[in-house]
């Protein structure tokens, strides 16, 4: 009996130990597909929103769709940060949210400039935004590379 019990526990065990291994591969599979199509909308918006901030400074339309690009990248970034750390990678996800905090505090430049109407050159010239979204596309490839 006491044999019984011993495997039906070590079974229940190396099941449940299984079921772990499983839901830690199946969050980080997850989690680079999420971060895979984050790191997309970031080099797309760090290749395309630049010529867009130049325009924005003397043309109003320009100006109202770089406030909704800006907005919609402040969205990105803030779900971005709220996903779980993978299992592998922690370290690059922590850079990748320390690169995203300095790119909200750029895009929070923008939109005062933006709603203040008060968009000028050297706001534009200010491309730490861009450089820092790009940086995080990379981070973000190292941690699909780990993950294979």
């Amino acid at each position: 009996m006491k044999k019984t019990m011993a495997a039906a526990f070590l079974t229940a065990a190396i099941g449940l130990s299984g079921c772990s291994l499983l839901e830690d591969v199946s969050s980080t599979v997850t989690y680079v597909s999420e971060a895979t199509e984050y790191a997309n909308e970031a080099q797309d918006f760090a290749n395309e929103v630049p010529a867009l901030a130049e325009r924005a400074v003397t043309d109003p339309q320009a100006a109202a769709d770089l406030k909704v690009q800006l907005e919609d990248m402040r969205q990105n970034i803030e779900e971005f940060n709220a996903l779980e750390e993978p299992a592998v990678g922690g370290q690059l996800h922590e850079q990748a949210i320390n690169l995203n905090e300095r790119a909200l505090e750029g895009i929070d430049l923008y939109l005062t400039n933006i709603e203040d109407g008060t968009l000028a050159p050297e706001v534009i010239e200010n491309t730490e935004i861009f450089r820092t979204l790009s940086e995080v596309g990379r981070i973000v490839n190292q941690i699909q590379a780990l993950s294979e």
